[in-house]
């Protein structure tokens, strides 16, 4: 028999962050985020993630949620 779990994994503190309850791992990579779940998030739950990270650009392909990376300056 298969185990689920909806726990979220971490690898930094998200003390501020919240994450759709299907999401089953949370990695930070550097400055950007990715969420993944064992089905496809909804439009709500990338609205959720979306909302918490303005002016970033946020991208849901089913499974996955990514958070890209801030731009970087011009010198």
């Amino acid at each position: 028999m298969q185990q689920t779990t909806t726990a979220v994994h971490v690898q930094k503190e998200l003390t501020r962050l919240r994450w759709p309850d299907r999401a089953q791992q949370v990695t930070a990579v550097g400055d950007a985020w990715v969420a993944r779940a064992a089905t496809d998030f909804h439009i709500d739950d990338f609205n959720l993630v979306r909302h918490q990270f303005p002016g970033r650009h946020v991208t849901l392909d089913g499974d996955v949620i990514t958070v890209w990376p801030r731009p970087a300056r011009a010198r």
